[in-house]
């Protein structure tokens, strides 16, 4: 079986986070592989080890997305593939599907995982996007995935129910969290993945016009959210706390 994860490289979960001249400053940012994506690393390493085959992971990225990749061969992948965007000087979620929808029509694939959304952006739309571009079926937020032949059973979180899904290969989903707890890199593993393949192809590798994948949005302004004032505690006789709640909801709030 020939399973294929989308993977991308995303700020730390304890970063703090800083704009600098209306951009998110990245100087001596910690990166990590996005967690949603750790969970369909971790599920194709399963999939692969109950049914055969083999597990490529796949980022478009800059070169610095190696280290993600590494991290995700040393999980026990078997192959990585980074796609360089450092000919774009805008992405967003159209750029990265197109680019990767025309790497995945020169592939053989039978499974492609993704996470159900990214925590940065957390648009949730590459997954979907890449399989409208590939004529795939697809399920977002699964939280099982049962495989034999080429028939697959999907359990799909909505909103806190399952919804049950037959469905066939080939196949597109993304992770949600419960699916699986995913496993930290061995030291064995970490030695293994400095040998694994890791390809790195160019816009050209994959015959791209640039303009061809240009991003369809626009980011206008990135701004922090308000810091939130101090609390305020009441004190006092009951009917008067409640009098000057009231008034605080009216005068400052502004709700009622």
């Amino acid at each position: 079986m020939n399973i294929f994860v989308i993977l991308k490289r995303t700020f730390d979960t304890e970063e703090k986070i800083s704009i600098t001249n209306g951009k998110i400053s990245e100087d001596s940012a910690e990166f990590i592989i996005n967690p949603y994506d750790e969970y369909a690393v971790e599920e194709a390493i399963v999939l692969r080890d109950q049914h055969g085959g083999e597990v490529t992971v796949v980022t478009v990225g800059s070169e610095e997305a190696e280290k993600e990749l590494r991290t995700a061969l040393a999980m026990g992948a078997d192959k990585a593939v980074l796609i360089s965007n450092e000919d774009l000087d805008s992405q967003d979620q159209f750029t990265t599907s197109s680019i990767l929808a025309t790497y995945f029509k020169e592939q053989e694939f039978d499974l492609i995982l993704g996470g159900n959304v990214a925590i940065d952006n957390g648009t949730g739309q590459v997954g979907p996007r890449l399989a409208e571009l590939l004529n795939i079926p697809y399920v977002t937020t699964i939280t099982s995935i049962k495989i034999d032949g080429s028939t697959v059973s999907i359990d799909r979180d909505v909103e806190g129910d399952v919804e049950k899904i037959e469905t066939s290969l080939p196949l597109l989903v993304t992770a949600q969290q419960g699916l699986n707890e995913p496993r930290y890199p061995s030291l064995p593993g970490i030695m293994k993945a400095k040998k694994k393949p890791l390809e790195t192809l160019e816009l050209d590798d994959l015959d791209i016009d640039e303009d061809d994948v240009e991003a369809k949005t626009k980011t206008v302004e990135v701004f922090l959210p308000p810091k939130k004032d101090a609390g305020k505690i009441l004190s006092g006789e009951i009917a008067s706390q409640v009098k000057e709640l009231v008034s605080l909801l009216r005068t400052e709030a502004k709700v009622i």
